[in-house]
């Protein structure tokens, strides 16, 4: 039966990018391990893995070229050019019965939904941002939470909300207009929210609850391995606290270093981001330590030996990655109540604070670094239970409308 079964996977980049690839890649690994017939589409771009179906990806477009570039860029949003040749191919070389797609705006399009329906392929979207709901993908205007466009799509245009351009938010407009809930909701077979709160929203905005599934996301079998392998802490010179992520504003790290100057732990920050400069400049000190980008091995050595993670962001995150990995380790994390953060942090796997609330922030900075003697293999023991590939597929098959 497995053998028999084609599973067409559709995201817009092919390598470890962010999140949704991330996701896509693992779920192909595992897909095939379990021996099911499998194929990617993607954008062909320089950095993409390889792939035996490259010669069918959508030719590259980019919105920061030439005037050529950024035309033909913005006919993709609205499915012209090669798109729907390219992807049309691979359907009647590969017959799939089932495509899922992952991040598919702006570098591909929903035209491929649209195929893939027609085609008579059972239609399984994952949602890793909010584009179906905000134009601008992720629900904030001016560094702020917003829902305006939830009922009212002219505010993307109104506010700018896509750069702070008015030609940008007026083809993120003209794209949500045009990719509407009623077209998209007619050729999805099943949306996969990987949080409560994600699916909470779109049935909030009209989105039909019966073709909303929530699944958190998983880790590959590998480091899934690597993270959850019981491991005695290493001697540290001083217990600290970390944070993992991109140094932007809306991860809310601003507000972690405002709350750090004020403790006497030592917090180590790794990533990079937009404001990375700015921040070393204002906050680095003997208790702020700038860390810059890490391999994979370092974060979890940083993460692994940490009395605890923050996650302080102030945006709608959706099921991030970072706190399912902290948890494998057996980290506690301090997170953001907002989002899909508190779905992920349960008692006794961390601490939620009110989201903008630095002193909130610091107070459960401060209660958790007061604690020695975290009971790390019941955390890592709860995280393999909830984010294994095992449990993740038994999900996801009935989705899929695969018995067994």
């Amino acid at each position: 039966m497995n053998q028999k079964l084609r599973i067409l996977l559709v995201n817009k980049f092919y390598y470890p990018r962010g999140g949704d690839c991330i996701s896509m890649i693992n779920l192909e690994a595992l897909l095939r391990r379990m021996g099911y017939e499998v194929a990617v589409y993607a954008m062909a771009y320089p950095k993409n893995l390889s792939s035996d179906t490259a010669r069918y990806f959508a030719t590259e477009v980019s919105f920061s070229g030439g005037l050529l570039e950024k035309l033909k860029a913005a006919n993709r949003l609205f499915g012209t050019g090669d798109i729907i040749r390219s992807f049309q191919r691979i359907l009647d070389d590969f017959r799939p019965n089932i495509v899922h797609f992952h991040n598919i705006h702006s570098y591909l399009s929903p035209i491929v939904v649209k195929l893939a329906h027609e085609m008579g392929c059972r239609v399984v979207w994952t949602l890793h941002d909010y584009k179906l709901l905000c134009p601008s993908y992720n629900c904030l205007c001016h560094g702020k939470v917003c829902e305006a466009c939830f009922t009212d799509l002219t505010q993307v245009l109104r506010r700018k909300c896509m750069k702070g351009s008015a030609v940008a938010s007026a083809l993120a407009y003209g794209e949500a207009l045009w990719w509407n809930r009623r077209k998209l909701q007619r050729w999805v077979d099943a949306f996969v929210c990987p949080s409560a709160f994600m699916a909470q929203k779109m049935r909030a905005c009209g989105y039909d609850y019966t073709k909303l599934a929530v699944i958190n996301n998983f880790l590959e079998k590998e480091k899934f391995d690597v993270l959850s392998q019981p491991e005695k802490p290493e001697p540290v010179a001083e217990p600290y606290y970390c944070y993992v992520g991109r140094l932007s504003e809306e991860k809310g790290i601003r507000l972690l270093l405002d709350a750090a100057q004020n403790l006497p732990y030592p917090l180590y920050v790794a990533g990079d981001g937009p404001l990375a400069e700015e921040l070393r400049r204002a906050y680095a000190s003997e208790r702020i330590h700038f860390l810059g980008y890490l391999s994979p091995q370092e974060v979890v050595h940083l993460v692994r030996q940490a009395r605890a993670m923050v996650v302080p962001s102030v945006c709608y995150e959706n099921n991030p990655l970072s706190i399912i990995e902290s948890l494998c380790m057996g980290t506690p994390v301090i997170g953001s109540e907002v989002g899909g953060i508190p779905e992920l942090i349960r008692e006794g796997d961390g601490t939620l604070f009110r989201m903008g609330d630095k002193e909130e922030l610091e107070e459960a900075i401060e209660a958790r670094m007061s604690v020695a003697d975290t009971d790390r293999q019941a955390i890592s023991k709860r995280a393999r239970a909830r984010f294994s590939e095992e449990r993740y597929w038994q999900e996801l098959k009935k989705v899929y409308g695969i018995e067994g």
